[in-house]
């Protein structure tokens, strides 16, 4: 039978610029959960892309006087739900695509935690490595500018993704309450918390993956004491995946950056390596014997945990990993191809949907703390996000079993219901 994604291409669809598309795979992902669940093709073209997409121009006057043009894009996947959330990354590989796929994601992630919310993501073509803070600044209040009639505290609420942070988000929101002449801390979250930040929302997607991890290891019988872990990438959540995972006993033996990967079998001194990482998540530099990322991932573990860009599990190195879990801290870490070899060797694999959607969660808690006024501790915050990422990862397992599927069909089936009914309710479809 020819898929929906096949026959939208082959009536004029543009063909993505590059073979392993994020945004083809994750149609074919909401192609196959719509069908197991007995949804119309209608439905799948209403959630095969962005109901809104936006690509600006934004210009920064630089630090030595000329003035540089940046392409910026915002998708808003689907608000039958509620208003749209999703994080903005600054990073050089952004794209259209890649943006439209990360907002399908963030539906996913919202319908999977019945978050009130629908999926959007941003993102400027950049890298903020090579700029400096007030460049940055200008950039970030520009972007704001740029996007401003399709975000708001009730239509698109943004947060922090690769290569953003609080101070980026405080810029964006003070940026905001300007244009709009009133203060508006619900328009955006992951702020710092005197700014109206949740408390718990820095390590919030880290905590929510370890969470992940440990309620993996149970189903299958696992002491977290007796398992090693490899952590791909160490920037805000890779970093503090370590950290957790150690404090919680994990020996993590190997963890890896832009420039390169650890490895030592009796495992690192985590709390130096914390110390020793600088804004952008680099501890490599530091030493010598560094893997490639090729090396890197096919090292002996229990659990491998990808938490840096999409793509890195292919099928030229899956058969090759060691793990017996791996959990998706980044977005799209792990191909189809690759999907289908680590479930052939009975690797139980936690899709990123499910396993990073923390951040997501505690962004919702921050939104409803803005509009409550009233502001909770971490513990309650901790707890709140435990209680959902338990029973969401238990849902998933369930939902697998019951169905005969892998968890990532799992996690999409349970994450695109809620849209599909609350579409069918508007009459949408």
């Amino acid at each position: 039978m020819t898929s929906q994604v096949s026959k939208r291409l082959a009536a004029g669809a543009r063909m993505p610029a590059h073979g392993e598309n994020v945004l083809i795979n994750t149609q074919n992902a909401v192609e196959a959960a719509l069908e197991r669940l007995g949804y119309s093709d209608e439905m799948f073209e209403l959630l095969a892309e962005p109901i809104r997409t936006m690509t600006v121009r934004i210009p920064v006057r630089m630090d030595d006087g000329h003035t540089e043009v940046f392409t910026g894009f915002r998708a808003q996947h689907n608000d039958a739900v509620g208003p749209t959330k999703g994080g903005i990354r600054f990073h050089p590989n952004v794209s259209l695509d890649e943006v439209k796929a990360l907002s399908i994601w963030m539906s996913i992630k919202c319908g999977i935690f019945d978050l009130p919310y629908g999926g959007a993501k941003g993102g400027i073509i950049c890298d903020p490595r090579t700029m400096s803070t007030t460049e940055q600044e200008r950039l970030a209040r520009g972007y704001v500018r740029a996007i401003s009639q399709i975000v708001g505290p009730t239509k698109d609420i943004p947060a922090p993704d690769v290569y953003t942070n609080p101070q980026i988000m405080a810029w964006m929101y003070d940026e905001y309450s300007l244009m709009r002449e009133n203060d508006s801390p619900n328009f955006i979250t992951g702020k710092p918390i005197v700014l109206g930040g949740s408390k718990g929302r820095e390590k919030a997607t880290a905590l929510g993956v370890c969470i992940a991890i440990r309620e993996s290891a149970k189903s299958l019988g696992k002491n977290l004491n007796e398992l090693t872990a490899l952590v791909q990438g160490f920037g805000n959540v890779g970093s503090h995946v370590a950290s957790i995972l150690h404090e919680m006993g994990v020996k993590v033996v190997g963890v890896s950056d832009a420039g390169g990967g650890l490895y030592e079998p009796e495992g690192l001194d985590i709390p130096s390596l914390m110390e020793k990482r600088d804004s952008f998540g680099m501890v490599s530099t530091h030493y010598s014997n560094v893997l490639s990322n090729e090396e890197f991932l096919v090292k002996p573990c229990d659990i491998l945990v990808p938490a840096a860009l999409e793509n890195q599990i292919t099928e030229e190195n899956a058969s090759d990993i060691h793990a017996s879990i791996v959990v998706e801290a980044a977005n799209g870490p792990t191909t189809p191809a690759a999907d289908e070899i680590l479930h052939s060797k009975g690797v139980l694999l936690v899709p990123d949907v499910l396993a990073n959607a923390g951040g997501v969660t505690v962004s919702y808690f921050e939104w409803v703390q803005n509009n409550q006024g009233w502001y909770w501790d971490e513990d309650k915050v901790n707890q709140q996000m435990e209680e959902l990422m338990v029973k969401s990862v238990h849902n998933i397992l369930n939902t697998s079993k019951r169905y005969q599927v892998s968890t990532r069909l799992a996690a999409y089936m349970v994450g695109i219901r809620p849209f599909a009914e609350a579409m069918k309710w508007r009459g949408w479809v």
